[in-house]
């Protein structure tokens, strides 16, 4: 605490001394005036550049070929009753597109999971690369 000499009220100063901070703040402009330069990447790389899907590729892709399976079992290709042998022949056709659509199966949720399930193997036995499961989505307010 320092204590002013001259005044007459005898008082503590009521002054900040600020030579310490600038003292403290010089010393610290140093040390990153000296550092800076050491955070540059001495070894120059070339780094890939990523490939991104354009739009006018999306548009190239094909539709998706729609399998509905009811409660009973019954088979529809792209809304068309149809048969497994039926469906088997048709995917091994579009199997062989560029670009390959993908599959869509649309099952009743109290069809048997056998019934779906050869359904995906035939799919996959002919070589379709994407298949997937349409669903509802679910009401608001429902985890």
């Amino acid at each position: 605490m320092a204590f002013s000499s001259g005044n007459s009220s005898g008082g503590p100063m009521a002054e900040i001394n600020v030579t310490p901070l600038v003292d403290v703040m010089l010393v610290l402009l140093i040390i990153f005036m000296i550092t800076t330069p050491l955070m540059n990447h001495k070894v120059k790389v070339q780094l890939p550049e990523a490939n991104v899907e354009k739009k006018e590729e999306k548009k190239q892709q094909a539709t998706p070929i729609t399998i509905s399976i009811t409660e009973d079992g019954q088979l529809f290709l792209n809304d068309e009753p149809s048969t497994k042998a039926a469906i088997e022949s048709r995917l091994s056709v579009e199997a062989q597109k560029t670009p390959q659509p993908p599959v869509q199966i649309r099952a009743d949720k109290t069809t048997a999971y056998r019934i779906v399930n050869d359904i995906v193997k035939v799919a996959q036995q002919q070589g379709i690369a994407k298949v997937g499961f349409i669903t509802t989505p679910p009401k608001k307010g429902q985890p």
